[in-house]
């Protein structure tokens, strides 16, 4: 009875030895693979609040005053200066922007650009904050049945975390007359009202997707615009050329692989900076300053807020080997296409009629520059603006109740301050993609927009 009294207790001793490295790390058991990488990704992701005017009429320029309504979506941090990713159903015709952050810090923010195609958008945090941003992954090598996770604010709910599966690929769902999807990644992890604009999170806490649309009436059915699509995208919205008149001269292709992301230089402009700068065909485009290159959307945000003046330093892999060459941005011209050719700008020191030019064919408006004198009657929040002359019968000017008198002070995210202005957004390689085009003018000191559809003579405005 002894012994077996003190084969008994020698077993309990055994199991508690055993058992306590497992109370210890009972902690490690429960931070699974999906909470590691939401705890990777949620300082980059930004819940968007937004509000904008009730009045959902047709009516030119109406002064009744209409109540607010508040919208929600969310972000995905592109850039440590507060560029953010969303849908651009997120952001449009909204009075304003807010955004808060995973430490509840909330920032007022702007539209930068906005593609209604793709339903994307990039908008810019105001005050300049330090933000984490977001580890990219690739959809190039999705499996239906992977485990991914859903980060947002979903139903106002901030921060919300979801996780399901990849139920399909390459879904295509038509929304409605006017926004259509392709290929899309079909999910059952939640997605609600307010998860719009956010990520898609496989477990190594990478951004796979970009959340867009939801099945009405179904549940647990969602869908994402793969991360590769998006970019492509993306890319083109922060361009240094659209954002700022500012040229590289680069062409480059996106290579993305499951084991690695790279950049890679097809061609370069005859002529342009990248060609002094030393850039050559299959260029390997590793590092500019001190951001680390992974496809053209980094390219572009490297760039963006350059002087002409500054060069920067760029890493390079030609061949088995690195080398570094110092790129120095141009000016682009107003008439000065994506294909690097210039053509002649005209003056701007006199006063220019548009009558039989592209503002008169195509907006409908002859424009004049406006002089020191009458520059005096601008709000000061302007720097100067081009006065109405005369409007086309019929045009999409005519159709907004453009009038002469007003004054034109800005097209899509451009101000119109000359004619080197009117003529940039019009020679614009990408204007179909900004049709109907938002214009804003100023009349009697207030400052109204509207939008003109270039396809047709009828179109909308409103505060």
């Amino acid at each position: 009875m002894k012994n077996l009294l003190f084969a008994t207790g020698l077993a309990v001793g055994l199991l508690c030895q055993l058992l306590s490295p497992l109370a210890s790390d009972a902690s490690s058991l429960r931070e699974t693979p999906l909470v590691k990488a939401v705890k990777r990704a949620q300082t980059a992701v930004v819940n968007i609040h937004t509000e904008k005017s009730s009045d959902e009429s047709n009516s030119i320029f109406g002064t009744t005053n209409r109540g607010k309504i508040n919208g929600m979506g969310t972000g995905i941090v592109l850039d440590e200066r507060g560029y953010v990713v969303t849908n651009n159903h997120v952001i449009a015709g909204v009075d304003s922007l807010e955004v808060s952050l995973c430490d509840s810090s909330r920032y007022s923010a702007h539209v930068v650009a906005f593609d209604r195609a793709h339903d994307l958008a990039i908008i810019k945090i105001d005050g300049n904050p330090k933000l984490d941003v977001m580890t990219i992954g690739t959809s190039s090598d999705l499996m239906v049945g992977e485990t991914v996770i859903a980060v947002g604010n979903a139903f106002g709910y901030v921060h919300t975390v979801t996780s399901g599966i990849i139920s399909s690929l390459s879904r295509d769902v038509e929304v409605n007359e006017e926004q259509q999807y392709r290929n899309l990644i079909q999910t059952d992890a939640s997605i609600n009202p307010g998860n719009s604009g956010g990520p898609l999170l496989n477990l190594d806490g990478e951004v796979i997707g970009i959340n867009v649309a939801i099945r009405a009436g179904a549940q647990r059915i969602g869908f994402a615009i793969p991360i590769d699509d998006a970019r492509e995208q993306i890319a083109r919205l922060l361009s240094v050329e659209t954002l700022e008149q500012k040229y590289h001269g680069l062409l480059t292709r996106d290579v993305k692989t499951p084991d690695s992301l790279q950049l890679i230089v097809d061609n370069v402009k005859s002529g342009s900076p990248s060609e002094s700068a030393g850039f050559q065909n299959g260029d390997v485009i590793v590092r500019i300053g001190q951001t680390q290159i992974e496809d053209r959307v980094d390219l572009e945000r490297s760039l963006l807020g350059l002087r002409t003046s500054d060069n920067i330093p760029v890493l390079i892999r030609r061949g088995s080997e690195e080398q570094e060459l110092m790129l120095s941005l141009s000016r682009l011209s107003a008439r000065q296409f994506a294909s690097g050719v210039e053509t002649p700008a005209k003056p701007s020191a006199q006063p220019v009629a548009f009558k039989g030019s592209g503002a008169w064919d195509v907006l409908g408006m002859q424009l004049e520059e406006m002089t020191g004198s009458s520059k005096k009657r601008l709000s000061p929040r302007y720097r100067g603006g081009m006065q109405v002359v005369n409007v086309r019968p019929g045009s999409p000017a005519a159709a907004n109740g453009i009038r002469q008198g007003d004054v034109l002070v800005g097209l899509h995210v451009w101000e119109t301050v000359n004619t080197e202005n009117i003529d940039y957004v019009l020679d614009h390689p990408q204007l179909k993609t900004f049709n109907p085009l938002k214009f804003f003018i100023l009349r009697n000191g207030e400052t109204l927009y509207g939008h003109l559809n270039l396809s047709s003579t009828q179109a909308t405005a409103s505060r």
